[in-house]
Order: structure tokens, then C-alpha cells, then sequence
């Protein structure tokens, strides 16, 4: 297949999620809007429309790997694309995230967000937003659930190499929940930008998890090492050699 054709596939492929992101939060908003497990049900059914059509639209297999959580833990994943969100939060019961405190007004989005326990954060000076980030999930514990966040802090290319940011270990410390790391390849076939899918097959696997109470440094670098490591594994799985980009974005 060409790839002129492989991107206008891809073009209604992206095209027809967002309309149907649409359709189903509209139809669950009412059962949304008085309980999350209408929330819940809604962006579940939406992560598996994505996952059935990515198939057989653009040729794009997905995989779910390991144990996925069900208890009320930390995951800290790799982030390379949309796609490894809708992954993760589709695998394990309870998902919730830190979100822009902005998006809370974004019509349909915001009021899901907050029924399913996503954790609003406010923009500002890094040390004022980790103490705030970590006050306001520590409020959220109403909502048991999988707290999911991207230690990285947004989403890496495959093979751009960034660092680990210490809201994670902030996090884990505080809390005192284990955390679970998740290596990805989601990215080679689903870019962070852009339009064209590849065919293939993108997997996120969870890996053992981290139990709670080591020191901050130390948690951080085992889990650098270990999400590191892991993606690395699934890219070079994947045909990309994750070696041949050096430059950081």
C-alpha cells in the first residue's frame, strides 16, 4: 500500500474517533453527569471503538501486556502518543489523571475528567505546582482508582531520550502507593503529531511493580531504568532502533 493511500486512511481513521468521541460523550452525558461509572462506562466504550477501528482502518494492531493494575496505585508510563492513554486507561478499572485546570471548562471533556477523578493542576513555578499536585490527589482519594501520570512530563518521540522530572518521585513518596511502571512503542506507529497511522502492532505492557517506601532517588532511577528499558525493547520489537535518535526535543 502506498503511503498517499495509508495517510487518507489514516485521515478518516482520525477523523471518525473524534466524531465519535463526540457521539458517545454526548449519548453518556446524562448518566455522566450523575454518576462515574456512567463516566467510566462512557470512556471505556470510547477506548475500545479506538482500538477496533485502528484495526481494521489503518491496519494498526493493539496489545495490552502484563498485569494491569486494580488497585489504587501510581502507574508512571512512557508517553510517545494519544495512543498509549487510551491503552492504559482502557486496561485497568478506575484510571484517572492530572489535568490542565483549564480543561475543567472545556464542555463534555472537563465535566468527564472530574467524574472519573482526574486531578485539576494548576500552571505555575515548579516547586508551588508539586506541592499543589500532590494536595489535590491527596484530596482525590474519594476516587480510588489508578492514578496514571507521565513522568517525563508530555510526549516523547521514539528514541528522543528526556528526563525524568521529580513531581514522580514527589508523588510516589507522598502518597505511599506502589507504583507501576509501563514501558511502550505506541509511537512508532502513531506519531505524537501528525496524521499518517503505520500498520503494526503498538503494545503497552505493565511491568512488576515497585512497592512503596524507598527513597526518592533511588525509586526514580529504578524506574527510569526499568521504563526505559522496556520501551527500548518493544521499539527495537517493532523494527525502530531506538539508539539512532540522540537529540532531545
Amino acid at each position: 500500500m502506498s503511503k498517499g493511500v495509508q495517510w487518507l486512511r489514516s485521515l478518516v481513521f482520525v477523523g471518525q474517533i473524534y466524531v465519535m468521541m463526540a457521539v458517545i460523550g454526548i449519548a453518556f452525558f446524562p448518566w455522566a453527569l450523575i454518576s462515574k461509572r456512567g463516566a467510566m462506562t462512557a470512556c471505556h466504550m470510547w477506548c475500545r471503538w479506538v482500538r477496533w477501528t485502528a484495526r481494521w482502518m489503518v491496519g494498526l494492531h493493539t496489545e495490552v501486556r502484563g498485569t494491569p493494575p486494580t488497585d489504587e496505585v501510581v502507574i508512571a508510563s512512557k508517553h510517545q502518543s494519544f495512543l498509549d492513554i487510551i491503552l492504559i486507561f482502557g486496561a485497568v478499572p478506575a484510571g484517572k489523571f492530572i489535568m490542565k485546570r483549564e480543561l475543567m471548562w472545556a464542555p463534555v471533556i472537563g465535566q468527564y475528567g472530574l467524574k472519573i477523578g482526574c486531578v485539576p493542576v494548576n500552571r505555575g513555578k515548579r516547586s508551588v505546582a508539586i506541592k499543589q499536585m500532590v494536595a489535590d490527589v491527596a484530596r482525590g482519594r474519594q476516587h480510588p482508582g489508578q492514578l496514571i501520570i507521565y513522568p517525563q512530563g508530555t510526549r516523547i518521540a521514539p528514541g528522543v531520550k528526556a528526563p525524568y522530572k521529580v513531581g514522580t518521585g514527589v508523588l510516589y513518596e507522598e502518597l505511599g502507593q506502589d507504583c507501576v511502571p509501563v514501558g511502550t512503542n505506541v509511537g512508532v506507529f502513531w506519531p505524537r503529531k501528525g496524521i499518517l497511522r503505520k500498520p503494526g502492532t503498538a503494545v503497552v505492557e505493565f511491568l512488576p511493580r515497585i512497592e512503596a517506601g524507598m527513597e526518592r532517588a533511588a525509586f526514580m532511577e529504578q524506574l527510569e531504568q526499568e521504563v526505559e528499558t522496556a520501551s527500548n525493547r518493544l521499539m527495537r520489537e517493532a523494527g525502530f532502533d531506538p539508539d539512532g535518535v540522540q537529540d532531545k526535543r
